[in-house]
């Protein structure tokens, strides 16, 4: 499998190399240059296996080559064994075909588990083979910094930074990143917001000479396409836990940086039957305001009661443009360039392609608050609000009531205390048994300016053989 780059000017590259590449040197994001196809009777036979052995069939063909089976298959019983529920993503049904998918059962309760846990090890066994060292440089809105941490904290071959908006994030989720020790783990909280923390780490995989050549910059955000990869899997276990490939579903995701819904998008191209994809969104709703209206404007970035979703410029949705522009890299080049500098749309007819498939709506805080609410009240099953947006979004965008709708449950209601308090609700969601005294483990991390050059001196300074 060859990986090329969504603005068509860097070299295509293979597995490994993309794993510890991250960013393209061209700017752009890499995707497999083709993808695997699935029969609906290849996808029926996976009825009843393990989510690890579901995971091996699905992703196996994007690191053959560079994994022998055996050691990958090892890897991935390794990573969903320390979930909290056998079926790893189980699904909790809230109304007549409507559900719930629950992928926040790993170590540190967020749907970012299930690729950063793939990723850590993915990384030590490339690492250890090429005797090669890195630092890791993330970017997180909440989720991605804690499971990036837990994923990769006993690597050996790595130090890890990760940026985070300072007090942009909830305390459950802070102190999740900052209460892990080690010596190779900095967390940066950075005065400014996460499309800051985010140009940060960009600007720096494209330009790392403040590492003075000693080391390179390896990623954890969705831009890392193992992330990705990792995500296609659970939109297959859903659907074959309901019927399919025999019948197509919908999937709702609350989205951020578009990596969680571009991987359902990819699972739709790769076989699977689904007729809908709803970008749920905040009241940061570029993408709403695109899909909706076929206008990509940036507006001033705010604070939510889902964090991990505040974010203006999504990283991911690159990917998509490509495919839309046909794998034209020079034209999504010129579009993001365009899009730097003010309101841009794409040809009506490609819009309208993407509408096919996609859905959107854009969910405030209230109602974000409305949504936690009635859905106690009426299943006594408590929603974080980013899955709670992903429920209303669901059910104000529903196109066939006949079709499953599943919408992801991308985070545990604990980390988010705040919303549950004000959506009216007595309840107070437990951490569970192996986070219970979070909140009295020591924190650790530096406060810096909004500046890359702070940031860059900082890890230029403080990775292991500096």
């Amino acid at each position: 499998m060859r990986y090329i780059s969504t603005r068509g000017e860097a070299p295509a590259l293979g597995f490994e190399d993309v794993l510890l590449t991250g960013l393209a040197t061209d700017g752009g994001l890499y995707v497999p240059e083709s993808l695997p196809h699935f029969s609906l009777e290849e996808i029926r036979s996976w009825r009843g296996i393990s989510y690890a052995e579901l995971a091996y069939k699905i992703m196996y063909p994007f690191v053959e080559g560079a994994i022998p089976a055996d050691d990958f298959r090892k890897m991935l019983e390794e990573t969903y064994s320390v979930f909290s529920h056998q079926a790893v993503a189980p699904l909790v049904q809230l109304d007549t075909n409507e559900w719930v998918m629950e992928l926040f059962r790993g170590p540190t309760l967020a749907f970012k588990d299930f690729a950063l846990q793939l990723l850590g090890r993915l990384l030590d066994y490339v690492l250890a083979k090429r005797k090669q060292h890195v630092v890791i440089m993330g970017a997180t809105s909440g989720d991605t910094g804690s499971a990036a941490i837990e994923g990769c904290r006993r690597c050996e071959h790595v130090d890890i930074f990760i940026l985070h908006p300072h007090q942009r994030v909830s305390e459950v989720q802070r102190r999740q990143m900052t209460t892990v020790q080690g010596d190779n783990i900095h967390n940066i909280a950075v005065k400014g917001n996460f499309d800051d923390c985010q140009r940060m780490v960009k600007e720096s995989f494209g330009n790392q000479s403040f590492l003075g050549g000693k080391t390179q910059l390896a990623a954890v955000n969705s831009i890392n396409w193992a992330r990705i990869m990792a995500q296609i899997v659970y939109y297959f276990q859903a659907s074959l836990a309901l019927g399919g490939p025999d019948r197509s579903m919908a999937f709702s995701v609350p989205t951020g940086n578009f990596g969680d819904i571009f991987a359902g998008y990819l699972a739709k191209k790769m076989g699977l039957p689904i007729s809908q994809l709803v970008i749920a969104t905040n009241r940061n709703d570029i993408l709403h305001r695109f899909m909706s209206g076929n206008k990509y404007e940036q507006h001033q970035l705010e604070h939510t009661l889902s964090p991990s979703m505040d974010i203006m410029v999504s990283s991911n949705f690159e990917r998509l443009l490509f495919d839309l522009h046909g794998r034209d890299g020079v034209a999504v080049r010129t579009l993001l360039e365009n899009a730097a500098k003010g309101p841009v749309s794409i040809e009506e007819y490609r819009w309208k392609h993407a509408r096919k498939l996609f859905d959107s709506d854009a969910v405030d805080d209230q109602t974000t608050c409305d949504t936690i609410r009635e859905v106690y009240e009426r299943n006594e099953y408590l929603l974080d609000p980013h899955t709670a947006i992903g429920v209303r979004a669901a059910r104000n965008c529903r196109r066939d009531s006949a079709v499953p709708m599943i919408t992801l449950g991308t985070a545990h209601p604990a980390k988010f205390p705040d919303a549950i308090a004000e959506s009216g609700l007595s309840v107070k969601p437990d951490l569970p048994a192996h986070m219970a005294d979070l909140f009295e483990r020591d924190e650790r991390y530096t406060v810096l300016d909004n500046s890359v050059s702070d940031v860059q001196n900082f890890i230029a300074s403080h990775w292991k053989n500096a």
